[in-house]
């Protein structure tokens, strides 16, 4: 069942020549039960989007439904979503406990059902102990666990999470990332996640979709996402390190690039002005084997695996490597393999896969 319906909703902001189109016209259906992660850098449209379905935000065009209800004209009170923001938003004045009824005093619930809505989600989030304190008395991630118990409390059709992880320290993060799979897995209420690590877009999704420039440039998975970018764009933004990406001209079985011709493992999907990627993790150095010359500017050492940075030809080229191999040296030139099933090819004109 479909929880949430977005159809052709744009946003301009005004000014001149026309104003800032901060989302082109969108359509996107949410199902019962679905986490969403939503991923880009800054500027893409992304919080736009999340405003606009809490309405927040304005709409300029289009269409939203929650739950079947068309909800562009209802206030956000009344459209049965609950958001959770990057700083919390929490009442310095107010203990835990009160924070966390706030909206369902406002609501008139009965006070019984609002202890009985607290406690329990105070237990799911291990924060019986604290609900007599006051957020002062917090840690980031106790309040960041504070303010997605005031959205849980009010048992929405819908969770928006805006960025909720941005102001936690690395260990803290990874902790709460947890928390929010346990969350969703107990309480299985429909989530759209806005965020710009890919390690939170990756791991918390069950779909994702990578938005660029105002526009979705993909949804899917994460494991289609990865393995088949639709585009150059996603192809370079996903990863860490990137998808390689080598622009040149694809000529029976090699291919041209700036500074050096290489053969190709399997033919090209056709000739002509192509690129051609490659993730870090798929390519494979060889000492003096035949293969696409890699020349090593750059090793970075990274525990368990290195990084070999270089140039094939003149253009930039990484290499993930195991430590546990012989590292090449600085100045040297190696062979690359490159099998033929994990290449990606792309138009150079439209960016878009073939």
């Amino acid at each position: 069942m479909s929880i949430l319906e977005i159809k052709s909703i744009s946003k301009t902001f005004p000014g001149a020549n026309g104003g800032t189109v901060a989302l082109q016209a969108t359509d996107l259906s949410v199902q019962e039960n679905d986490f969403i992660t939503i991923l880009g850098p800054s500027g893409c449209g992304k919080s736009t989007l999340l405003r606009m379905v809490a309405g927040l935000e304005e709409i300029s065009g289009g269409e939203i439904a929650i739950a079947g209800r068309v909800v562009n004209d209802i206030e956000p009170a009344e459209r049965d979503i609950a958001m959770v923001f990057q700083n919390y938003a929490l009442y310095p004045h107010m203990t835990v406990f009160d924070n966390m009824a706030y909206g369902l005093k406002i609501a008139k619930v009965p006070v019984a059902e609002i202890k009985a809505r607290v406690d329990k989600a105070a237990g799911i989030l291990q924060l019986g102990p604290f609900l007599a304190r006051k957020p002062r008395e917090l840690s980031g991630g106790q309040r960041q666990r504070v303010a997605m118990g005031r959205a849980i409390v009010r048992q929405p059709q819908v969770f928006l999470f805006d960025e909720p992880l941005s102001n936690l320290d690395a260990k803290l993060r990874a902790q709460t990332r947890l928390e929010i799979q346990k969350l969703h897995a107990e309480l299985g209420v429909t989530s759209l996640f806005v965020t710009h690590d890919q390690v939170e877009a990756m791991t918390l999704g069950q779909r994702l979709i990578v938005m660029n420039a105002g526009h979705m440039e993909q949804i899917g998975t994460p494991e289609e996402v990865y393995a088949r970018p639709a585009t150059t764009f996603v192809a370079g933004f996903i990863g860490s390190p990137p998808m390689n990406l080598l622009h040149g001209r694809a000529e029976g079985m090699t291919f041209v690039i700036e500074g050096a011709t290489l053969q190709l493992p399997a033919a090209a999907p056709r000739a002509g002005d192509l690129l051609i990627g490659l993730r870090p993790e798929h390519a494979e150095l060889r000492s003096g084997a035949a293969g696409w010359p890699l020349r090593v500017e750059m090793i970075e050492m990274l525990g368990a695996e290195r990084l070999v940075h270089g140039r094939i030809g003149a253009l930039p080229f990484t290499v993930r490597q195991d430590s546990t191999l012989v590292p090449p040296k600085i100045g040297d030139t190696v062979s690359l393999n490159a099998a033929g099933d994990q290449l990606h090819w792309f138009d150079a004109a439209s960016q878009r896969r073939l």
